[in-house]
Parts: structure tokens; C-alpha cells; sequence
């Protein structure tokens, strides 16, 4: 970077004595920027193609914790804890569009459920039979949502992109929470062409016990 600024300086030098001051200024300043423009233009994420633009939970659920995962689905298992296997690829339009409900989802159950995105193409190509390996349950597909319950059955295997509705139906399930017609609904507020917020419907609060129970 700094040779090839001292190059367009020696340049500009040259330039300057038939020029004015002001003129000389302007150009500069004007090569400077569109030089960073078509630098940054490679690296600008898409969401709606399937090109590789870097970890999709950090650019498109804006969550980067998510991979990799913090546990193992033994240690998973071990703990007797729910999990959410998530087969993925990073150059997926279906995978980058899906990170955020698997973000949303984790904001609620994160600490009460593992959460483990898995990459597809780090998988054995041959089956595994040992059900404490995510190979185990990926079916060549992504993405992919596979939930397990704290005694170890498969609750959910889905392929393709699953509504946060149906996931979160599934999780209150699993904690004997209030279904989702007994409590506050939720419904999507987008942020912007990425990302969105969970909101109540209604303007009700949710009772202490349910938030209590949600949030444990």
C-alpha cells in the first residue's frame, strides 16, 4: 500500500507543476477513493446467491459464537441436554438465509440447549453409526436441522429451511413450556434485508412465570 501510494505521489509531483494546487488535491483524493471502492467490492457479502463470503452466522445472523460450536454432542449427551444439530455450508443462499432463525432460537434456549452448527463438508463421506457423531444423522442435505432430546431421541430432522415458529413449537415442547397459542406470540420485525427481531403481538406483557420459565 505505501509503495504504491509513494508511486502516485511521484506522479501527482510530476503533474503538479502544470496544475494547480487544488486540482492536484482533488485528483489525488479521488484516485484514493475509488481505489478503496473497487478493493471492497470483492469481499461485499450476498445474501441471496451461493457464493462463499466468509462464517454466515457472523455476517448474516450477526453471531459469530455460534461456530464453532463450544460443546461436543457427546458432551452434549453427557449432559443430557437438548441439542440442535444445524448441517450448513458457508456458500449456501438457503444456509445464509436460515443462520438467522438459528441465532434467534439460541438467544432464547442457548441456556438451557446446545446449539451446534455443524459444516457438511467437514463430514466423513462414509456413514457413521455412532449416534455421539453429527455424521451420524446428516443425510447429504443442507441445510439441515436435526433436534435431539436430553434422552438422546430425535425430536425433529428437517431438511431445508424450518420457521422459527416450528422450532421454537418444538423446543417448548421439550421443556414442558406453554404452547405457543396458551402464551405471547411472536411475531418477525424486520431489521433490515438480513436480519429481524422477535417482537410480541400483543402489547401484553408476558406473566412472570412464563418469562421465568423461558429464560431458565
Amino acid at each position: 500500500m505505501w509503495v504504491r501510494g509513494l508511486a502516485l505521489g511521484s506522479i501527482i509531483a510530476r503533474w503538479w507543476g502544470r496544475q494547480g494546487l487544488a486540482q492536484a488535491i482533488a485528483l489525488l483524493l479521488s484516485l484514493t477513493i475509488g481505489g478503496w471502492a473497487l478493493g471492497a467490492l470483492p469481499a461485499q457479502a450476498a445474501l441471496n446467491d451461493d457464493n462463499f463470503d466468509g462464517n454466515i452466522f457472523a455476517l448474516y445472523a450477526g453471531n459469530g459464537s455460534l461456530v464453532p460450536p463450544r460443546v461436543t454432542l457427546a458432551q452434549s449427551r453427557e449432559r443430557q441436554r437438548p441439542t440442535l444439530l444445524v448441517f450448513f455450508v458457508d456458500d449456501s443462499r438457503d444456509c445464509k438465509r436460515f443462520s438467522s432463525t438459528i441465532s434467534q432460537l439460541q438467544a432464547f434456549y442457548g441456556k438451557v440447549a446446545d446449539f451446534l452448527p455443524i459444516a457438511a463438508d467437514s463430514l466423513p463421506l462414509e456413514p457413521v453409526a455412532d449416534p455421539l457423531q453429527p455424521a451420524h444423522y446428516y443425510r447429504g442435505v443442507v441445510p439441515q436441522t436435526v433436534l435431539i432430546d436430553q434422552s438422546g431421541k430425535v425430536l425433529l430432522d428437517r431438511a431445508g429451511q424450518v420457521s422459527f415458529e416450528e422450532l421454537d413449537d418444538q423446543f417448548r415442547a421439550v421443556f414442558n413450556l406453554l404452547p405457543r397459542s396458551e402464551s405471547v406470540e411472536l411475531r418477525r420485525r424486520e431489521v433490515n434485508e438480513v436480519n429481524v427481531e422477535l417482537v410480541p403481538e400483543s402489547a401484553k406483557p408476558a406473566s412472570k412465570a412464563q418469562s421465568t420459565n423461558r429464560d431458565r
